[in-house]
């Protein structure tokens, strides 16, 4: 694969000498948490800041996942790059790539993928967090846009797996909110119609126990684009609660 890189960030990556795979496996960052060790190697997340800008710089070695169509294995990242360039030809709202770049050294598989960082975004979990304190406005907003991003997954054909509140970014501007995905590793196609729409909407749910019924049904309203009292609203939200309990009584 040839190395990809962002041409609105070039110029800036240049400027500071990292515009290459070398020089960005030997740059010194700090750690963003603790390297995942497994798949017989390991992955970690660092912190970048260039003039101002955030990014997160993540670096794996021999850590790789194997498919029937990679029976040898490749970098999970690899896999992220793709699903990241598939959401944007398919105009989902998600996190951005900047570089990526995979070499074989002296018999190590090495994987680099840099994407940039939302600082001006903040995630549902922390939103969640702070629910009790945000206004009904607010809140709406909020859920009209996690509705909207679902929505606009499925719509295009694709699962996105962990729709869990961490992976959910939103910004508050003037015209509503607005709201984006990360972590893409499990992405996959839409196959099973309805079963697989309700496999990906439930964690979210079961993820915000502190949303009232009236607010899940504007959210599911928002995703079924119908009145928040219709039936169609009603049918969802009683096969999500079925759902939901199941998982919980496992």
């Amino acid at each position: 694969m040839t190395d990809f890189l962002a041409s609105a960030e070039q110029a800036l990556l240049e400027r500071h000498g990292l515009n290459g795979f070398e020089q960005l496996w030997d740059v010194q960052l700090d750690a963003v948490d603790e390297p995942n060790t497994g798949r017989g190697g390991w992955s970690c997340v660092y912190r970048l800041e260039l003039e101002g800008k955030g990014y997160y710089l993540k670096r794996q070695r021999d850590y790789l996942t194997r498919t029937l169509r990679r029976p040898f294995g490749e970098p999970t990242f690899a896999h992220e790059f793709r699903n990241i360039r598939r959401y944007q030809k398919l105009a989902i709202p998600a996190l951005q790539a900047v570089y990526y770049g995979e070499r074989t050294i002296n018999g190590e598989r090495r994987a680099i993928l840099i994407t940039r960082a939302l600082d001006e975004w903040s995630d549902l979990d922390r939103l969640l967090g702070q629910w009790p304190t945000l206004d009904i406005g607010q809140r709406q907003g909020i859920l009209r846009a996690c509705g909207t991003l679902a929505r606009t997954v499925h719509a295009a054909g694709q699962v996105h797996g962990c729709f869990y509140p961490k992976h959910i970014f939103l910004r508050e501007r003037s015209d509503g909110w607005l709201a984006q995905l990360i972590d893409l590793e499990k992405t996959r196609p839409l196959l099973l119609g309805a079963r697989d729409r309700l496999k990906d909407l439930e964690p979210l749910l079961r993820r915000a126990p502190n949303w009232s019924e009236a607010e899940v049904r504007l959210l599911l309203a928002s995703y079924l684009d119908q009145a928040a009292d219709s039936s169609l609203v009603d049918t969802w939200l009683q096969r999500l609660t079925r759902r939901r309990r199941e998982k919980e009584a496992r």
